[in-house]
């Protein structure tokens, strides 16, 4: 019901961002927001537009390359956009984002961890652009019933044993990651031979793969259509308190470690308002609730002491030690020469 709801009313919104990105329907003006689906409790934007006077303007997307060409092409004006870490760092080489006033985002500055703005560095190089919203892992969720061995490799989504049982992710960066990773190469690999091997491992395993799926994959496994899935930890939380059968690991051949930023694109038309926006969803109190809507990983150091449910605040997904796993990696932005291999080697896996 609530993605239902939640559907209905990112489409209205929608149309009215479609219609005018420039009108004036708040008290003071409107902010247009561009995020991911159902990746922030809509109760926020409710509390910001009272406490401000701004009217959100709230658009959905939901992967990184749907919204790039949508930006770039410029048809709809956005304020504020929630891009992932390797496309932030395109955005930037295109000259597609604002650098950010600081003294305007003070939460940002007092809330966030330290050690997140040094994760950022690798896409932004001097934090001028991003404000770390959500970060996480990508991992294996499995149905302790459905499956009986021990899940700790990559490996198991290429056993033959779980044909129609397994959901991969429909994301060429996401796809790519797994099978690169599986092989012992690097998730931003450039390498003709190493890329081909990953394609011909996709391929192969294609027979065993029910759906390639993004949001879907949650609810797929809490209803028990499948046993295994390529999942973001984020989404495992909610799954395990929806189903208890199911439980999240991150493999031992390494994964991808991400994080979400708030940025403001250069042809924003309501700079003041996004950096209100910005700063409002840095304060913990709503930082922390977005956590527990949604509940992917805050960096908001505030927010993580406000939680309440102590199983949680030390979840071991939702806050994992990282120093005991190996060849962890945040994806680069490898050029449009390498979109544009990594795409026709994921066009050659979906159409076999």
């Amino acid at each position: 019901m609530r993605r239902t709801v939640l559907v209905m009313v990112a489409a209205v919104m929608a149309a009215v961002a479609l219609a005018g990105c420039g009108s004036k329907v708040g008290d003071a003006g409107n902010v247009v927001v561009y995020n991911w689906g159902e990746y922030i409790d809509p109760d926020t934007l409710t509390m910001f537009e009272e406490e401000t006077g701004i009217k959100v303007i709230y658009d959905e997307f939901e992967t990184n390359e749907i919204m790039y060409p949508k930006v770039e092409a410029g048809a709809t004006v956005y304020d504020v956009i929630c891009p992932s870490d390797y496309m932030i760092q395109k955005m930037i080489e295109n000259n597609l984002l604002s650098e950010l006033d600081w003294e305007k985002i003070p939460n940002a500055k007092q809330y966030i961890g330290a050690q997140y703005y040094e994760q950022a560095k690798k896409f932004d190089a001097e934090n001028k652009y991003s404000v770390p919203y959500c970060w996480g892992t990508v991992g294996i969720l499995y149905n302790k019933t459905m499956v009986d061995e021990p899940v700790d490799s990559w490996d198991i989504l290429w056993d033959e044993k779980y044909a129609d049982n397994i959901l991969m992710q429909d994301s060429v960066r996401d796809a790519f990651m797994v099978a690169l990773k599986r092989a012992g190469y690097s998730m931003n690999t450039l390498d003709q031979d190493e890329l081909t091997a990953a394609k011909n491992d996709l391929i192969a395993q294609k027979p065993l793969v029910q759906a390639y799926v993004v949001d879907q994959v949650r609810d797929k496994m809490i209803g028990n259509e499948a046993a295994l899935g390529v999942i973001y930890s984020g989404e495992a939380i909610y799954t395990q308190r929806e189903n208890p059968d199911l439980e999240y690991v991150i493999p031992k051949e390494g994964t991808n470690v991400w994080i979400d930023c708030w940025v403001v694109p250069k042809n924003c038309n309501n700079m003041d308002n996004a950096l209100k926006f910005i700063d409002f969803m840095c304060r913990p109190d709503v930082a922390v609730k977005n956590f527990e809507y949604i509940t992917y990983s805050t960096p908001n150091n505030g927010a993580r002491e406000l939680i309440e449910d102590e199983d949680i605040k030390n979840s071991e997904i939702a806050f994992p030690d990282l120093s005991q796993y190996s060849d962890l990696e945040t994806y680069n932005y490898l050029g449009e020469e390498g979109d544009e291999l990594y795409n026709s080697l994921w066009e050659e896996v979906k159409s076999k």
